[in-house]
C-alpha cells in the first residue's frame, strides 16, 4: 500500500493530507495548539482514530502515539553524533535509514520490512511517500513518520 503525505497549503498548525495511490484521501492529520506537537489523526470519515503528542521538550524530544484514546506506546530520539536515531518503545519495530534525506525503513525484528519512506522532489509542498508492506501497519507507520517530521520541524525551529 502506498500513501503520499502532503502538508496543507497556508496551514498555520500542522495539518496534513495523506492519499492512496488513486489519490483518495486515507488519513487527514490536524495539529492542534498545544505545549509540543499534538497531531490528531482522523480517518478518511472524518473520525479521531489516533495522535501523536510531544512530551519531552528537548533536543532528544519523546513522543506519546494512541490509537483512538488508548495509549500505544512512545517513539524517542536518541543520542548520536552523526545520524539521527529513534526507539519505538511500543513494538519491535526499529526505524532506520537517512533522516537527513528522509530515506528510511521502519523494520520489525520479526517480520522484516514493515514500510519505506521517502521524499518526492518538484512538488509545491513536501510530499512524502510511505510504502506499506501490510495496509494493517499504515496507521503506525504514519505515526513514526509523523512524530520524525514533528521533531525535525522543532529542531529547525
Amino acid at each position: 500500500m502506498r500513501l503520499l503525505f502532503k502538508q496543507r497549503f497556508f496551514s498555520w498548525f500542522d495539518s496534513y493530507d495523506i492519499y492512496d495511490e488513486d489519490g483518495n484521501t486515507v488519513f487527514t492529520v490536524e495539529g492542534k495548539l498545544a505545549w509540543g506537537h499534538c497531531l490528531h489523526i482522523l480517518n478518511a470519515a472524518g473520525e479521531h482514530i489516533g495522535t501523536v503528542q510531544q512530551r519531552v521538550l528537548t533536543f532528544l524530544p519523546k513522543f506519546e502515539l494512541y490509537i483512538g484514546e488508548q495509549y500505544y506506546g512512545c517513539i524517542c530520539k536518541e543520542f548520536t553524533f552523526f545520524t539521527p536515531r529513534f526507539t519505538l518503545e511500543c513494538s519491535d519495530w526499529e526505524v532506520n535509514g537517512s533522516f537527513m534525506e528522509w530515506d528510511y525503513t521502519i523494520d520489525s525484528a520479526s517480520r522484516g520490512c514493515v514500510a519505506t519512506i521517502t521524499k518526492e522532489l518538484f512538488h509545491w509542498t513536501d510530499t512524502y511517500v510511505i510504502d506499506v508492506a501490510d495496509p494493517q501497519d499504515a496507521l503506525g507507520a504514519l505515526m513514526v513518520v509523523l512524530a520524525i517530521d514533528a521533531e525535525k520541524c522543532s529542531r529547525n525551529n
